[in-house]
């Protein structure tokens, strides 16, 4: 798995288990569980197990071996109106303090912060006001609601309007509540279904709010040519030799692409926990570098050199694709 980091960072490299199959080990089927509302209060069962320092898959754990953890909501969309309407998400990356604002919204440039070269993406991310290389809005919106789910929207980019857009392949949407919603520890969980095609790649994560990377929490990224297939990973920084390590797994969730599930994790004090159905499904010791809150990002780019089975787009990527999501929400664990 690759970071959605700023070009230029360094190549990640694989943790230690990989040679055991850390970055692709099928999992077990999930049955879809009546998981619809997302209630002010909620209870996890993680693992007690001691961990050690990789992370690891929990396979059909002993009831006994858990132990509940309480959380109530801090944060929550489901998104029954237009995302961009109370402020609440931005529809591009942040820049820097003495970024101008002028920068997000059109003009050389201002493709910077709306895509990532380094992952080698085909797509840019616009919204209504955003001019490409013009100052004056495009009106694009690929965010949709309908019924209480967003549709975030990949369609190829208008021909007339491809030079306008920097030549990216596509248009997209990503959303992110960098600077408006931060939190250190709790439970993140986005409710969604899993598009697919050749040069798909979907995702909900998680970086530090004060711009630093690592680290990252991949909640949920989809392989666009293996339907069904959703891994879930952690980056992090070792700073004697400022080498950035990854683990993470492979889950398999058959139904993932026409039917709602919930993808999240648990970030405690001590270990984070990754959940689909909110059954927990694999864990890491927390690794250094996780001291600062972390900020929310949804977002589906077109095109990877960096995640295996998504690939670069081609005749057969679908001309538009939607990432249907019911909700997102963040919960803070109870004090005890």
């Amino acid at each position: 798995m690759s970071s959605r980091s700023e070009p230029g960072t360094e190549r990640l490299t694989l943790c230690a288990l990989a040679s055991i199959g850390c970055l692709f080990a099928a999992g077990p089927a999930f049955a879809q569980a009546d998981l619809a509302a997302a209630t002010t209060k909620l209870t996890l069962q993680v693992a007690t197990a001691m961990l050690g320092e990789q992370c690891r898959r929990i396979e059909a754990p002993d009831p006994a071996s858990l132990a509940s953890v309480s959380l109530h909501r801090t944060f929550h969309d489901d998104f029954d109106a237009h995302p961009l309407l109370d402020q609440r998400w931005a529809s591009y990356y942040a820049g820097g303090p003495t970024w101008p604002e002028a920068r997000y919204w059109g003009g050389e440039g201002s493709d910077f912060r709306r895509k990532s070269t380094y992952n080698g993406e085909q797509q840019i991310y616009v919204d209504p006001r955003y001019g490409g290389l013009e100052t004056t809005p495009l009106g694009l919106d690929p965010f949709k609601v309908k019924d209480g789910i967003l549709s975030i929207i990949a369609s190829r980019t208008p021909p007339a309007l491809k030079a306008v857009l920097f030549n990216n392949e596509y248009i997209s949407g990503i959303l992110t509540t960098q600077g408006r919603f931060a939190q250190q520890y709790g439970y993140f969980e986005i409710r969604a279904k899993i598009p697919v095609g050749v040069g798909v790649w979907p995702a909900f994560w998680m970086l530090a709010d004060d711009g630093g990377w690592p680290p990252e929490v991949d909640i949920m990224e989809g392989r666009g040519q293996r339907p069904g297939d959703i891994v879930m990973t952690t980056h992090w920084r070792i700073p004697e030799t400022q080498r950035v390590e990854r683990c993470g797994f492979d889950f398999i969730v058959p139904d993932a692409p026409t039917a709602f599930h919930d993808y999240g994790v648990l970030w405690q004090p001590d270990r984070i926990t990754y959940f689909i159905d909110r059954r927990p499904v694999s864990e890491i010791k927390v690794p250094v570098g996780f001291g600062v809150p972390m900020y929310m990002i949804v977002n589906l780019a077109m095109g990877s050199k960096t995640l295996e089975a998504v690939g670069f787009v081609d005749g057969e990527s679908p001309a538009i694709v939607a990432f249907e999501i019911d909700r997102i929400s963040a919960y803070q664990i109870d004090e005890r």
